[in-house]
């Protein structure tokens, strides 16, 4: 197990202003501080079409995004909330994508408007794992507006979330690249 683990940070928000973005830029900065290399995919960033279910598939956005998704040992969401739910840029994300996520762990930072919206990513998360066979991290970071200054920088309480999510998904990962090697030799 010498290769790094590479965690792919998934931003799904399309917004210029977005408060998840800011959660998936500290993100990836922990991934790099937990000595793992970190991908940032800014959903923003990618030319990807709604997933129509046939000639979406063939568009050149698709290929690389799951290139980059496939290569790497695991993956953070972070997501805005819209209606008690992950935005659609997030579902149509995983649609686009779909099987390379397979087996990979996966977490999980949200931001939403209110406080009644965090258990919004179990649907997203029971198609993960019941699609795709990911296994979801139980700990995830859920904030609101009032978690981020008018500055756009997270709380003290936010950021040590995002580093404790963080440091379960390279752990858990170089824990699954262990048992993955002792089950071949």
């Amino acid at each position: 197990m010498d290769d790094p683990v590479t965690i792919a940070v998934v931003s799904c928000s399309l917004n210029p202003l977005s408060r998840s973005h800011r959660l998936a830029l500290a993100a990836e900065a922990s991934v790099r501080e937990e000595g793992a290399c970190p991908e940032l995919v800014d959903l923003r960033e990618w030319d990807l079409p709604i997933c129509d279910g046939g000639a979406s598939f063939e568009h050149q956005s698709v290929k690389p995004l799951s290139d980059l998704i496939e290569k790497s040992s695991a993956i953070l969401v972070a997501a805005p909330v819209y209606n008690y739910d992950l935005n659609a840029a997030a579902k149509n994300c995983l649609e686009m994508t779909g099987q390379v996520w397979s087996e990979k762990p996966v977490g999980f930072h949200c931001s939403a408007g209110g406080e009644r919206s965090y258990m919004s990513p179990i649907g997203f998360a029971n198609s993960l794992m019941f699609d795709f066979r990911c296994l979801i991290i139980p700990r995830f970071v859920y904030c609101t507006k009032t978690d981020i200054d008018v500055d756009g920088n997270l709380g003290p309480a936010i950021l040590e979330r995002v580093n404790d999510l963080t440091n379960t998904a390279v752990t858990l990962t170089k824990a699954l690249a262990w048992a993955k090697e002792q089950r071949e030799k």
